[in-house]
């Protein structure tokens, strides 16, 4: 079976099959960077990072393209209350959401352009649309003219024109052809930044930002657009208007992931149920955390809840265990052993990451098995197995990731601390005074912190 994955424009899943082989181009809406990220927002980053280690794993060249929007209305809104410039916030915000990116284990991007950074590519998209008669000026601004496109508006989100609402994204409907066109360009107003255009000072409208950004990038047509459902529209739909009005095929898969929610509402700042990243990591190691992120399914939606996140973890660490063990009997691991079929089949199958986990747990449970046996070839094959698999989905423990940053670090210095405890404990038992050995061993325990004493010496693990 090929790698499969569900299409939001035609609604079915489809053969993936790369506009030129070998070679994957990708392209992620990325943050709008008015605010500092929560899980919400970083699992959309953590979904595709699995699609693109998924197409690394199969020979692909992926360049994978994860954009910023470094300006906004609410962005304005947010640097005008603080006092401050827009970049200001802008930057604040985006070095919070590299930070959780790295902290999560997400491959940096091939590239990640800044949408005030590609004013020049926007002007000349603009000048094509009203070229081909697709776009108008009127007042200072510009607008997308969706009458003209009407034949082929509204298909990725499976509506029709007559039945949509005012796009709304202005105050100035009273310049519009129609109160559903959709601003390209948004003329001065006292306070903000500017630009210059052929049409007047001003700055751009969400939706053309990203047409510019992917096009320049990846090419007028490319393999995957994605994002989360909640893009579908408008924004995609009015990517997809404006690009391909002006000529571009644009993208030829999109795929959205599923939201993150908190008791059956969307995860957002307005409704004060944001869980920003840094809280999140006092809960659960980083490790956890993007665990609990891809074990659902990328495109169903995650209902929050501290109960959930903890048995993610305790689920984790079930496969932690077993590497740490096996790790200690065997020291070569053959990283290019053969992934098991079923979890091949799972990732195949439209990134069923869910499933694909369900053959990582099985593997280890039989990886276990061996190991109370002693059979030190099975341990080794099995360890192969779920390393490779691992690190996959970025979940590997003995990955340089997890092994040098974030919490990573935290636990090298505990191991520290807990092996000087040990230490104590070994010279405790080696002068038969078992009861301090005993002692020893009861203190790390009320600190959370389980002994096992192995063929090996003993070993620790966090209580679970």
């Amino acid at each position: 079976m090929s790698l499969h994955l569900y299409d939001t424009s035609t609604r079915t899943v489809r053969e993936f099959v790369p506009v030129e082989p070998g070679r994957v181009s990708m392209y992620l809406c990325g943050a709008t960077v008015q605010a500092p990220p929560h899980i919400g927002h970083i699992r959309s980053g953590v979904n595709f990072d699995v699609l693109r280690r998924w197409l690394l794993r199969q020979g692909y060249d992926v360049i994978f393209c994860r954009n910023v929007t470094d300006l906004d209305d609410k962005i304005i809104r947010v640097a005008a209350s603080e006092g401050v410039p827009w970049f200001v916030v802008s930057e604040r915000n985006q070095r919070a959401f590299t930070w959780a990116y790295d902290q999560l284990g997400c491959l940096p991007p091939t590239v990640e352009p800044r949408a005030m950074g590609h004013v020049p590519e926007m002007v000349e998209l603009m000048r094509r649309l009203m070229d081909k008669g697709h776009a108008y000026a009127s007042g200072g601004d510009v607008y997308f003219d969706v009458v003209s496109y009407a034949d082929r508006y509204g298909k990725l989100s499976n509506q029709k024109l007559e039945n949509m609402r005012a796009a709304g994204d202005t105050d100035t409907d009273s310049l519009k052809h129609d109160p559903r066109d959709f601003a390209l360009w948004k003329g001065a107003k006292p306070g903000e930044p500017t630009w210059p255009t052929p049409w007047g000072r001003g700055r751009p409208g969400w939706h053309l930002e990203c047409s510019a950004m992917a096009t320049k990038y990846l090419g007028g047509t490319f393999d995957i657009h994605g994002g989360g459902v909640d893009l579908i529209f408008p924004h995609h739909e009015n990517e997809i208007a404006q690009s391909q009005a002006a000529g571009d095929g644009f993208a030829r898969y999109w795929l959205h992931n599923g939201m993150l929610k908190l008791g059956g509402e969307k995860m957002s700042k307005s409704l004060g149920n944001s869980l920003l990243i840094p809280d999140m990591l006092r809960k659960v190691r980083a490790v956890e955390l993007r665990y609990y992120l891809v074990a659902a399914h990328y495109r169903s939606a995650i209902d929050y809840s501290d109960e959930a996140l903890q048995e993610a973890a305790a689920g984790y660490r079930r496969i932690e265990g077993f590497v740490t063990r096996a790790a200690e009997v065997i020291h070569d691991v053959d990283a290019a052993a053969p992934l098991p079929q079923a979890f091949v089949d799972a990732l195949d199958d439209d990134l069923n990451v869910s499933q694909a986990l369900a053959v990582v747990h099985e593997v280890v449970r039989e990886g276990n098995v061996a190991l109370a046996q002693g059979n030190k070839e099975q341990v080794a094959r099995l360890l192969a197995e779920t390393q490779n698999m691992l690190d996959v989905i970025g979940l590997d423990p003995r990955s340089e990731q997890w092994r040098t940053t974030g919490d990573s670090g935290l636990r090298e210095v505990v191991d520290a601390l807990v092996a000087v405890a040990l230490e104590q404990r070994q010279a405790a038992r080696a002068r038969k005074d078992y009861a301090a050995a005993d002692a020893i061993r009861d203190q790390l325990a009320a600190a959370g912190i389980v002994v096992e004493d192995t063929p090996q010496g003993p070993r620790w693990e966090l209580a679970r």
